[in-house]
């Protein structure tokens, strides 16, 4: 057995007097002790935790990539109808942002602000995240920021039809 240290520990009265009551005098060191260990056995060290979050943000940076290159290379087609866009919503303005888009196919900064009742730039900044987390998931935006006109508007973010489901 290993080198035994000695602890000092402040438990509450109640605590106490029932360690009197049901474990006997000369067990209660080890009680406590195989206590502890039982307890810390079902504990993870947090390094441990950190480590496997790093590993499963690298696994799917990974595996984004892959299919970022699968997607250019059109190895990897997307099936309409197979994505929903709302999971890439957070809250309540994403999601009124990416109903005008999926009603009108595509919209300025100014329009959606309107819309929804907030400033252009959180909601360009909404689209942008949008754009982001879309891209890294599934390896294509299933928003896009156009400069040029189409279909009457100039400077438009458009929903990407081949991604989405309708």
């Amino acid at each position: 057995m290993e080198k035994l240290v000695t602890i000092s520990v402040k438990i509450p009265e109640i605590v106490y007097k029932e360690l009197l009551i049901r474990i006997p005098e000369g067990e209660r060191s080890s009680f406590i002790r195989d206590a502890i260990i039982e307890k810390l056995q079902h504990t993870p060290k947090p390094d441990k935790i950190l480590e496997l979050e790093k590993r499963i943000s690298q696994l799917e940076e990974r595996y984004g990539e892959i299919k970022k290159c699968l997607g250019e290379l059109e190895i990897l087609t997307y099936e309409h109808g197979t994505v929903n866009p709302y999971t890439f919503c957070i809250d309540e303005i994403d999601r009124k942002i990416m109903e005008y888009l999926l009603h009108y196919k595509g919209a300025t900064t100014p329009e959606l602000a309107e819309y929804t009742g907030t400033n252009r730039w959180l909601v360009l900044n909404r689209l942008r995240k949008i754009q982001r987390t879309s891209k890294k998931q599934l390896g294509r935006p299933i928003v896009e920021y156009y400069a040029g006109e189409r279909t009457g508007k100039r400077k438009a973010w458009w929903i990407s039809q081949e991604v989405i489901e309708t």
